[in-house]
């Protein structure tokens, strides 16, 4: 048993994290649900259609909040791709529909911090073919999973614009909790960021977990596709 340490009255600091060694970095292969793959990136494989899928919104008002994008054309965004693809950290994923095999969004494990087991997701860009479906939630639910239960981590972060609704209300819907803003975090495109901050702990991950699985089953969607439950609903 670790041996808590003391302050200079005796009081105890902190709890003690047995037997911490610390994770792997995430392996670079497929994350497999019912309804999405979630594959590392290949650009090969992947780029044509993640481009095609995302001039579904030509506007670019999709990448309002990402640091980079809206991409002129395919050469800028194949560029983009392959520099992720380059790196370890980011490490970005396709996420394929497979009822179409498109792939259809990206998400990164990004801010990897084996050593104390802290991992962020990031750089989320759904296409129109999968926001707010199933398979956008499943993504998400897939990546935590590998994060908590495969590796080991002990905190999950999400991190968004603060002025960004969507993204802050898909943290919360998740099961992330709010932690704070970070005023004047960064200079992104011209302009001030406050960035809104989101975790989920390894103490939450179970039940954030029984209820995206809970949320996820068959017999919670009608013959149409509609949910019957929240998934908020199941935390409840």
């Amino acid at each position: 048993m670790t041996t808590p340490h003391k302050d200079i009255f005796g009081k105890p600091v902190g709890h003690p994290v047995e037997n911490w060694t610390g994770c792997a970095m995430p392996p670079r292969n497929d994350m497999i649900g019912s309804h999405v793959i979630v594959s590392p990136l290949d650009v090969a494989r992947d780029a044509t259609q993640l481009f095609d899928a995302n001039s579904k919104v030509p506007d670019g008002s999709r990448f309002a909040y990402l640091p980079t994008g809206p991409f002129a054309d395919f050469t800028a965004y194949k560029a983009w791709l392959d520099g992720m693809n380059a790196n370890n950290d980011p490490m970005l994923h396709t996420i394929i529909d497979k009822a179409s095999n498109m792939a259809v969004g990206v998400a990164a494990f990004m801010r990897m911090d084996p050593t104390n087991g802290v991992i962020e997701i990031g750089n989320i860009n759904y296409a129109p073919a999968l926001s707010r479906t199933i398979g956008g939630t499943e993504a998400m639910y897939l990546m935590m999973k590998r994060a908590f239960d495969e590796l080991g981590y002990r905190r999950y972060e999400w991190k968004c614009d603060d002025q960004n609704a969507p993204s802050r209300a898909a943290a919360t819907r998740y099961g992330f909790t709010y932690e704070g803003t970070f005023r004047n975090h960064m200079v992104y495109k011209g302009r001030n960021r406050d960035t809104a901050w989101f975790s989920v702990i390894v103490e939450e991950w179970p039940a954030v977990k029984a209820a995206f699985e809970a949320w996820l089953a068959p017999d919670n969607f009608d013959e149409t596709g509609k949910q019957r439950k929240r998934l908020e609903d199941f935390r409840r």
